[in-house]
């Protein structure tokens, strides 16, 4: 039900903007706008009890004896008040004409604000107030706190909220049976309580969001976002795509040509993928693995059949490095089977842009890998039967769509994406209820353990003396760095700066240099020369994150290790440790480290695995960054926090499962009613 304004007011129409922009539409957006703290008004102290409690918030009661603006140091506005107790100075640095006028002498206000000893005694400083007549009652509940846009003061909030809680429909979503087996609160009480907490109630509970009626809101939207992603799957399901039901010659001949055996991890996600494709609706799966984990064979092998079953399929990665080593990598392992792959960039010239797509077109490439290069309206398929996005968080949710909906008229290709951030099971859980996920867990055989080690940059001498003496046994070193031009707010070791240092300091090394503003091909040409081991020191910027694979290369220093993210490092620290010698990564770091960045570098020096490494991370930094562009457009959880409240995900998921499947109208109105009770307009969103 939409706001009803009382009356067309300029006023009023103002307040409606100012709340629109919050996005608060309709009577139940209000509702659910909810307070991020209380503040305890029920009680007034004298100013005498206050001073002797000074330093804490409270809330006293007097008369103005005197009201002054002053000119030093700074033009301020001073207002003394007294309650026969004591006296005490207000203190206002901005002011307002009205204010003048309203805190005139012999005005009875109540203050509440932190009382501080200055200089000229007890004051407080800009605290909040109110004129009040003599008597005037207290509240006996505790005054909410909302979130509130510019311009929108609390009592503005407070109005409009307390309104459309006349007006709104408290029908429960939740059943009966429901809100029974789980012990959960009515919704209205619970609501009501959050806005109105009552004097009595714990305000610890209600301050860490711990209490009941927390967990009923948090319930719901939680619920909310489980039943639109799980019906999003179903309607995805609904649509028809290509079986892909043949493993045939392609198959069985790529898997007995590969240099090495799939794990058991390797295997067990390529069946879960196979007995998908086979499906005629949309196979929608993550495929996760730490780095070095081998998705880019599983990924090659699903291509296989798809090409099999007549088809073509396609693998677009987010940047043109990762793109190429797909490339080359899949490329080497089809062509000598007969098999076209083709190569699609942005940086190609026009007469090689032509001739992929005229082999796209035609279908002579049975497999296409690029960039984003193939997501342009120019870019048609013969018959796409699978589309494949690795580092899927690093495209948007428009991207995707544009790839998914280059099938053949009136089928959806079938989609794998894959990501070498490991999503924890929780947030995969929350964020990622339409899509199945499939876990490689299991490196390698062969693959040296990487020791990791954190470095005061002051040691950089010896550091230098260690990749000498690791270049001497034949080894081979990356150096990275996170910016490629001086910065002097950042005032960090550049790749430039670092190339000409380690060339000088290691006049009889080759060292190289690879950042993100050289073309391709020059790029390229430095890689393949690392990978040739015609070059012992590599210095790079974060290029080389994903993709790169030097087997003989053991050592990697990070430079101003303390700027990176977790998962950023972690992906770093896996270009090394591919081969069989021991490992070690440097973390240079710059004093002092604040306390976010020391929990990385302690992290890292901890713990190789990447599921771990990822739990911490979104103990550190929340769930927005592992979401990627998929989110784009839909707020994040308002209420519901990953890290303590799981337990509710779980249950939200089975109830969200039962609620679709009862097949019942009155669960179907249900559905329908939780949803647009917390959703509204929103749903779309989640629907990618």
């Amino acid at each position: 039900m939409p706001v009803s304004p009382s009356k067309t007011t300029k006023k009023t129409v103002s307040a409606e903007a100012k709340l629109a922009k919050l996005g608060l539409h309709t009577d139940m957006d209000l509702v659910l706008h909810l307070p991020m703290r209380y503040e305890d008004e029920t009680q007034v102290i004298t100013i005498e009890e206050a001073r002797l409690h000074g330093g804490d918030t409270s809330q006293v009661e007097g008369v103005v004896t005197k009201n002054e603006i002053a000119y030093k140091p700074r033009r301020q506005l001073l207002v003394h008040i007294s309650d026969g107790t004591g006296d005490l100075q207000l203190r206002f640095m901005n002011f307002y004409g009205s204010q003048v006028k309203q805190l005139a002498e012999g005005t009875r206000v109540r203050v509440r604000g932190e009382l501080k000893h200055g200089f000229f005694g007890a004051e407080m400083v800009h605290p909040a107030y109110k004129v009040v007549n003599e008597g005037a009652p207290l509240p006996t509940s505790l005054t909410p706190v909302y979130p509130a846009g510019e311009g929108l003061s609390q009592p503005v909030l407070r109005r409009a909220i307390g309104e459309a809680m006349k007006r709104v429909d408290w029908t429960d979503t939740i059943p009966a049976d429901v809100r029974r087996q789980l012990q959960l609160s009515d919704l209205e009480p619970a609501v009501k309580l959050l806005h109105y907490p009552p004097q009595q109630v714990d305000e610890h509970a209600l301050a860490d969001r711990s209490h009941p009626a927390w967990t009923r809101v948090k319930f719901d939207e939680l619920l909310a976002q489980q039943l639109s992603l799980k019906r999003a799957q179903r309607a995805r399901r609904a649509k028809g795509s290509p079986a892909l039901t043949k493993v045939g010659a392609l198959s069985r001949n790529l898997e007995a040509a590969l240099p090495f055996k799939l794990t058991g991890a390797q295997k067990r996600v390529l069946a879960e993928i196979s007995a998908d494709l086979r499906q005629p609706y949309p196979m929608q799966r993550l495929l996760q693995g730490d780095v070095g984990s081998g998705k880019t064979v599983v990924s090659a092998l699903a291509a296989a059949q798809a090409i099999d079953s007549g088809y073509q399929a396609a693998l677009m990665a987010p940047t043109e490095i990762l793109a190429e080593q797909h490339f080359r990598k899949i490329a080497a392992w089809m062509e000598p089977l007969g098999v076209k792959v083709a190569w699609l960039t942005g940086s190609l010239k026009k007469k090689e842009k032509q001739a992929a797509y005229d082999m796209i077109e035609s279908g002579e490439a049975r497999l296409v890998v690029g960039t984003h290069a193939l997501l342009q309206d120019v870019v048609t398929f013969e018959n796409l039967g699978l589309s494949i996005v690795d580092e899927q968080h690093r495209f948007g949710v428009g991207q995707r769509l544009t790839l998914r909906n280059k099938g053949v008229e009136g089928a959806v290709p079938h989609q794998l994406m894959m990501s070498a951030t490991p999503i924890p099971r929780t947030l995969a859980m929350t964020y990622y209820a339409d899509l199945e996920v499939s876990v490689i867990d299991e490196l390698p055989p062969g693959r040296s353990p990487i020791v990791t080690r954190a470095i005061d940059q002051n040691r950089r001498d010896e550091v230098i003396e260690r990749v000498h003496a690791a270049a001497l046994e034949g080894r081979q070193i990356y150096w990275v760095c996170p910016l490629i031009e001086e910065s002097e707010a950042l005032q960090l070791q550049t790749a430039t700066e670092t190339h000409a240092l380690l060339a000088e300091a290691l006049p009889d090394l080759n060292v190289g240099l690879v950042h993100g503003r050289m073309k391709p091909a020059e790029k390229q040409v430095v890689m393949d020369a690392f990978s040739a081991n015609e070059m012992q020191v590599l210095v790079a910027t974060t290029v080389i994150e994903v993709g790169v694979d030097v087997p003989n290369a053991s050592l990697m220093v990070i430079e101003h290790a303390e700027r990176f993210g977790l998962s950023q490092l972690h992906q770093l620290r896996g270009r090394v440790g591919r081969g069989s010698a021991a490992s070690v990564c440097l973390l240079l770091y710059q004093s002092p480290l604040g306390h976010v960045a020391k929990q990385r570098l302690m992290t890292m020096r901890e713990t190789t695995d990447g599921f771990e490494i990822a739990r911490r991370d979104l103990e550190i930094r929340g769930p927005g960054e592992f979401l990627g562009a998929r989110q784009s457009g839909q707020a994040m959880l308002r209420f519901a926090d990953l890290e303590t409240d799981g337990w509710l995900v779980d249950q939200a998921r089975d109830v969200a499962h039962d609620l679709l499947h009862a097949n019942t109208p009155e669960k179907a109105a249900t559905v329908e009613a939780h949803l647009a009770r917390w959703l509204g307009g929103r749903e779309e969103f989640l629907k990618v």
